[in-house]
């Protein structure tokens, strides 16, 4: 488990500083002589046409349909994996992080409702804030070092996984608007045939990927969000052992994800022009309502529920880990970059002023989290650091 916690924690480090140069660069882009360049190329048009069929979407959508379904179904595989033989196996081991994961995502979504003040045209975006990225939570706890201990890093990576969950069953229930009966029948249909070879002990992946192929189809026409899709073939892949074929696909996959498939996610997404847009905006209902809940929401919500479960013995902190360096992990997880985005673009459309205004508060919000963490844990942070033995 130690293994493979170090050789995920490297690879998502990596993908968190790529993430972060690939969404500076969008904000350049979209600021630049080469605007209307950089829009034109969100707005090319992509067609998949047999026959009577037509999927006819531009690159942003694509993107956001389509290669975030594939990330989703690695988000899918991975809960699958801690909760049969990871960090989630167990009572013991997953106690905290769900805790901790349940803080953080509804303290944000209290906080944001308030400081909207029941302004009814905001309403959908209250979970917004409720998401971690954990590419940049990942890249900044890689920049401190042995100053945070083992345990701190799995323990982020089990509350990422619980906050993914959440977040897709968020999506599912939430931002869901109109439902087509024929379509969501052939996807029930789907999911219990994937069901069907996962309890078969079908092995074969082309047969996974191809009715997987379909699903998306069928989910995307249902009126559900596309990416719930991926989630469902992520929990159908079958997982028995090191060498399954979960563990070989999502081996496989992970590069592509990070190296990839995330970064291109923020390069179409995170371009927003400061045209029109002066820093008093901040101040604005939206922006303020989505920094309140990263930058305070989340804070509040991991450390008061951690604390609780531990005081009330619900839960235990992993060894060598502090409530000092739980506080510090709590500011990072206010950085919801990639998820928040995401969330924005469902609650209010691509195109509204609202998305504009949202991915201020978001990108400034998720900036601010990084740095107080950052600097907490870097700094202002004097727990000894415990070196948990292999």
């Amino acid at each position: 488990m130690v293994d493979l916690v170090r050789r995920f924690f490297q690879l998502e480090a990596a993908s968190g500083i790529i993430l972060f140069f690939t969404a500076l660069l969008a904000l350049v882009f979209a600021n630049s002589p080469w605007s209307d360049l950089y829009r034109s190329f969100l707005d090319m048009p992509f067609q998949l046409r047999v026959g009577t069929f037509n999927l006819d979407k531009t690159l942003l959508l694509w993107v956001n349909d389509g290669l975030m379904a594939i990330f989703f179904l690695l988000v899918g595989m991975e809960i699958k994996r801690e909760m049969i033989d990871g960090s989630l196996s167990n009572l013991q081991q997953a106690s905290l992080p769900v805790f901790a994961a349940i803080g953080g995502m509804v303290a944000p979504a209290f906080i944001y409702y308030v400081t909207i003040a029941g302004n009814s045209a905001l309403m959908p975006g209250w979970a917004i804030p409720m998401a971690t990225d954990i590419a940049f939570a990942l890249g900044v706890l890689s920049l401190l070092g042995q100053r945070v201990p083992l345990g701190l890093k799995i323990f982020l990576l089990a509350l990422a996984i619980i906050d993914d969950l959440g977040a897709i069953l968020v999506i599912a229930l939430f931002y869901t608007e109109q439902l087509h009966t024929e379509p969501l029948i052939f996807a029930f249909a789907l999911s219990a045939l994937l069901l069907m070879f996962n309890r078969s002990g079908v092995k074969k992946l082309t047969l996974y990927l191809l009715i997987g192929g379909f699903l998306w189809i069928a989910v995307l026409k249902s009126g559900i969000h596309a990416t719930i899709a991926g989630v469902i073939v992520g929990f159908a892949i079958p997982h028995h052992g090191s060498r399954s074929l979960l563990t070989r696909l999502e081996h496989e996959l992970h590069p592509w994800s990070s190296y990839f498939i995330l970064p291109f996610f923020a390069f179409v997404n995170a371009g927003l022009s400061f045209e029109g847009i002066s820093w008093k905006l901040l101040s604005d209902g939206l922006p303020l309502a989505i920094m309140a809940g990263l930058i305070l929401g989340k804070p509040i919500g991991v450390m008061l529920i951690s604390y609780l479960s531990v005081k009330l013995k619900f839960a235990s902190l992993p060894q060598g880990v502090t409530w000092s360096h739980v506080f510090g992990l709590s500011l990072l997880c206010g950085i919801g970059f990639t998820m928040s985005i995401f969330i924005s673009g469902l609650a209010f459309g691509l195109e509204s002023q609202s998305f504009e205004l949202s991915r201020l508060g978001i990108l400034a919000g998720s900036f601010f989290a990084a740095i107080l963490g950052f600097i907490y844990l870097r700094w202002w942070n004097h727990s000894p650091v415990l070196m948990n033995k292999e």
